[in-house]
């Protein structure tokens, strides 16, 4: 009698069989494959010849526009191999711009748009002057801060997006645009014709306390640096006897003017900055060919996460020649260059070509994260520690860190957002721009009421616009909102301040809240050169947090 088989030998015919069938599978799959690829290339290639670069990109777009399952517009198909490439070069700098894009860049970096000059944002679902720009056909017109903008020609403006509405505003110079704004209870009506309408480089000039000169240069367009030698010889003139320049959100722009604005305030002879292009090219060294214009001028150049490019080569340098001191937070870290080639298209191809040092070559690029797809949103966020970072020395021996960004001489870490804040904007949510509105009708509520620039903001205002917030439906738990009450107070202050007093009324406030400049301005006092306020700083290099010890 036969015994019966074990079960073990009858799951291995079942695994055979399955085997089998993936094997069978695996040939069929090849050889669909095989099919499909060679009737995509039938008379076109040589048996087994390898593919040139050329070819192999020809053979994939026609693959592609053949017989992918949904179809390509070819010019799409192009316009997407493009992206690809440059996408695979992982530079985040370099990029194709479409035209629309490249009349932006062109826009930034002359400074100069065809428009009616008006900084707007959205109140309310609607758009209001937060500052007409001097010179320009509204600030020329009467438009004032405050005026909400209601129609344009005949649309009601509500809902519209900024882009929207400077979209609306801009067009050729002398074509005509009508928009009726809203100022209180009235309404008054606009019909002002386009023209040229020049972004100054130099936003603020001003003469603060102890004779200590401020100068806001917020973009390194074509026309930077000579506006920066006007705007310090004027406040010079009011009695300046030192200077604060301020590079804070300051993104860049164009390397030449970058280099031009630290011959303002270098010696001749003086090296400013170094591109290094591809291995086995000379580096290109820029040299200050003129005297500076104030050598005793002492200075104080601030900078924080969004000061990047051009900012960053005027900061090392003149940190670097003991020329000024560097207060704030370590800065973006943008070290490359870019050339704008233009395209048949119409757009073009900004292409990185070098990396750029400061004088006792440091490099400013911030090292990339390893894994592009987990970058922050911040790249500043990106840093290494002091305990690794490259160090570098001074003209006058001082100790500086490479690395990326530029390493501030006093750290003030004004950007730093307190938990209290972090609360409410987390229990704010997607509702942050109610807050925003909410705070903009208190300001106007409060604007006839202010006897001064200085007025102080009531626990009566805090709840009033609370009970907004309520009414909006949109209020975070009383108890995030009053321990926030400290920076919700400030930040309505300023708003109250600019609506009733105007920009330079709220400029002031809020320097009263500046720590950085705030320590500049300590710094620079009594200052009678330049190497005074490093002495000064470091005579007090205990109570001062310094990156030189």
């Amino acid at each position: 009698m036969a015994e019966p088989l074990p079960d073990a030998p009858r799951s291995s015919r079942r695994r055979s069989r399955t085997i089998a069938a993936a094997a069978i599978f695996a040939v069929l799959l090849s050889l669909g494959g095989w099919w499909a690829g060679r009737d995509l290339t039938a008379g076109t290639r040589q048996a087994r010849a390898p593919l040139g670069g050329a070819r192999l990109f020809d053979q994939v777009v026609a693959a592609v526009a053949q017989k992918y399952v949904d179809s390509l517009d070819g010019s799409a198909l192009y316009e997407k191999a493009v992206s690809g490439l440059l996408r695979e070069l992982k530079d985040p700098y370099t990029s194709y711009l479409t035209e629309d894009r490249l009349r932006r860049l062109n826009e930034q970096i002359s400074g100069t748009y065809a428009g009616v000059g008006l900084q707007i944002d959205i109140r309310d679902s609607w758009p209001v002057v937060i500052e007409p720009i001097v010179g320009g056909p509204s600030e020329r017109a009467g438009v004032l801060v405050g005026d909400r903008i209601v129609l344009v020609g005949k649309e009601s403006t509500r809902g519209w997006s900024r882009e929207e509405t400077s979209k609306a505003m801009r067009g050729a110079p002398g074509s005509s645009v009508t928009f009726t704004v809203e100022r209180g209870d009235s309404r008054v009506n606009f019909t002002l014709l386009r023209d040229r309408v020049h972004l100054r480089a130099v936003q603020r000039v001003q003469l603060l306390q102890n004779g200590v000169g401020y100068v806001d240069v917020n973009v390194f367009s074509a026309q930077t640096a000579a506006e920066l030698s006007v705007a310090v010889d004027s406040v010079v003139k009011l009695g300046a006897r030192s200077l604060v320049m301020d590079l804070r959100g300051n993104p860049g722009g164009l390397l030449e003017q970058g280099v031009a604005v630290a011959e303002l305030f270098l010696d001749r002879g003086q090296s400013i900055v170094q591109l290094r292009a591809r291995p086995g090219s000379q580096p290109q060294v820029f040299t200050d060919s003129q005297p500076q214009r104030w050598p005793t001028l002492p200075l104080a150049v601030l900078v924080d996460r969004a000061s990047a490019s051009a900012s960053e080569i005027v900061a090392g340098a003149l940190q670097d020649h003991d020329r000024a001191i560097v207060l704030g937070v370590t800065s973006f870290g943008k070290g490359s260059a870019q050339n704008v080639y233009p395209l048949s298209s119409g757009g073009a191809l900004r292409l990185t070509t070098a990396r750029w040092y400061t004088p006792v070559g440091r490099s400013i690029n911030r090292p990339a994260p390893r894994d592009r797809d987990e970058e922050p949103e911040d790249s500043a966020e990106v840093t290494l520690p002091d305990t690794i970072r490259p160090r570098f020395r001074t003209d006058a021996g001082r100790t500086v860190f490479g690395g990326g960004g530029i390493t501030p001489d006093v750290i003030m870490s004004d950007t730093t957002t307190p938990m209290q804040v972090q609360s409410l904007a987390r229990a704010m949510g997607k509702n942050a721009g109610a807050y925003r509105d909410a705070v903009a009708k208190q300001a106007q509520a409060q604007k006839r009421q202010m006897n001064g620039p200085g007025d102080p903001v009531t626990p009566a205002m805090l709840d009033a616009l609370y009970a907004d917030l309520v009414g909006r439906g949109v209020a975070p738990p009383r108890s995030v909102f009053d321990s926030a009450s400290p920076w919700i107070s400030r930040s309505l202050g300023y708003e109250m301040t600019r609506v009733a007093f105007g920009a330079d009324a709220d400029f002031l406030r809020r320097t009263q809240d500046d720590s950085a400049l705030l320590r500049a301005m300590e710094l620079l006092q009594g200052a009678r050169s330049p190497r005074d306020v490093f002495s000064k700083l470091e005579k007090r290099a205990v109570e001062v947090p310094a990156a030189i010890r």
